[in-house]
């Protein structure tokens, strides 16, 4: 998939690289749709499955610093060179899920809430609202989706992190509780 990204993806070719058929992999998954989405959750080097369990542990974020080194870290596992290999497929699949909603919305939308997930509750364990929370951590995915999203275009990784710092620059100051 990495090779031939979404729409060069064939099913018989995958097949056969797979030792297998088309029609067994339609019958497992049903879709194509549906191969690519189970594919790209078994990568097990996704950034956010390491920090997944972070705000249950004892190195959540307790304070704004906190959770700017928290991010810092995160977006340097999406710099890594590992990362930016599968980075095109997945912004393909951003790209069809705009395009095609019915058949790639979903794996999109289970994307972008899986790392929502992920941030909201850090953002109420420093004092914010759920709907607060939530805000910012929309914010922030979607801004690091753009930066890496213009990271593969141009080539300027340098820039996407200096932009990234300006961001937390500019975002840490209101990292307070409600009512303060």
């Amino acid at each position: 998939m990495l090779r031939n990204g979404l729409r060069g993806l064939s099913l018989r070719p995958l097949a056969r690289e797979l030792g297998t058929s088309d029609r067994m992999l339609l019958y497992y998954f049903g879709t194509k749709e549906r191969l690519v989405a189970e594919a790209l959750s078994l990568d097990d080097r996704r950034p956010l499955l390491r920090f997944r369990d972070v705000g249950n542990s004892a190195d959540a974020p307790e304070d704004a610093v906190g959770m700017r080194r928290f991010l810092e870290e995160l977006w340097e596992e999406f710099r890594s060179p590992d990362r930016r290999a599968v980075m095109p497929l997945q912004f393909e699949l951003m790209t069809a899920s705009v395009l095609h909603p019915d058949q790639y919305g979903p794996l999109m939308r289970d994307l972008i809430n899986e790392w929502t997930d992920l941030h909201a509750p850090l953002f109420v364990r420093l004092g914010m609202s759920d709907e607060r929370a939530l805000n910012e951590a929309t914010l922030l995915v979607d801004a690091i989706l753009g930066l890496l999203y213009g990271s593969l275009a141009d080539g300027d990784w340098d820039r996407a992190a200096a932009a990234f710092r300006t961001l937390l620059d500019r975002l840490e100051p209101g990292w307070v509780p409600d009512g303060t």
